[in-house]
């Protein structure tokens, strides 16, 4: 099961075979974090056109019941969107990759919102909502814009959003990600996001498995990775990484959640 930990971006083996069959023979050693958009849930042209095949909520809360509750989200997305994904089940969740966060115990924990970010959000939605195939999403505590939809305005949309970000000042930074530049909180990250889940009762002692599938998960697979886990990351077997194996799809991510909640996939 263990490989070699990369130091520097690699490319990543295929994840061997009989590796989710191990784990589900050792349930209860494991915690296990999982990234949304483009690992759990296929990627859209837009976020609010993703599609949530209907047993996904059943099969996480079957996996999340066989390892005791040690199952987390760390997404960019708001908690509170999470949550509307895959109702009626709640789960640990860390939002805006890490900047808020619902502990195993039901605790939150959410950053205040300055009025000079709130006022930035809305200058910035006003000057790009109207350019086509450009998407703003706030977040809350966080904005994105995603230009999947117009791809060759990659750069441009990026000056604007540094722009912004230097604007929103020291307490912000500009993250990037597969179409999309966001604006979020600085202090924290979803590695920051893993070692809190990882000091909390419920999921402390446990060997730690994070799945992601785009930069932002990078400072998840470094963390889970030092801490003597295992990561893995999804999608093109040419994408240097920090995990150590990969998985072509959210669909094998899907059928490893049916083979260790003990479920069927439709």
């Amino acid at each position: 099961m263990d490989a070699d930990i990369a130091i520097s971006p690699a490319i990543a083996p295929d994840v061997a075979d009989g590796f989710f069959e191990t784990i589900d023979r050792e349930i209860d050693r494991w915690a296990v974090f999982l990234d949304i958009d483009g690992t759990l849930i296929d990627l859209a042209a837009t976020p609010d056109t993703i599609h949530v095949p209907p047993d996904l909520p059943a099969g996480l809360h079957g996996l999340s019941a066989r390892l005791n509750g040690a199952l987390a989200l760390v997404t960019g997305r708001a908690l509170t969107y999470a949550d509307g994904l895959f109702k009626p089940y709640r789960f640990p969740v860390a939002g805006l990759h890490g900047a808020e966060m619902r502990l195993g115990d039901g605790t939150m924990i959410a950053p205040p919102i300055p009025p000079e970010f709130s006022a930035l959000k809305i200058d910035l939605a006003r000057n790009l909502s109207k350019v086509d195939g450009v998407l703003v999403e706030d977040k809350g505590g966080a904005i994105a814009t995603h230009y999947r939809l117009a791809p060759h305005l990659e750069e441009a949309i990026g000056e604007i959003m540094r722009a912004y970000a230097e604007q929103a000042g020291e307490g912000y930074v500009l993250q990037l990600g597969k179409m999309v530049y966001e604006i979020r909180p600085a202090h924290s990250s979803k590695g920051d996001a893993v070692k809190r889940f990882l000091s909390e009762p419920m999921f402390a002692g446990r060997r730690a498995l994070a799945i992601g599938d785009d930069l932002t998960d990078e400072s998840m697979f470094s963390t889970v990775n030092a801490l003597g886990g295992y990561s893995i990351r999804i999608g093109s077997a040419q994408v240097k990484t920090l995990a150590q194996a990969r998985l072509p799809s959210p669909q094998a991510v899907r059928d490893a959640i049916a083979l260790m909640a003990r479920t069927k996939t439709g």
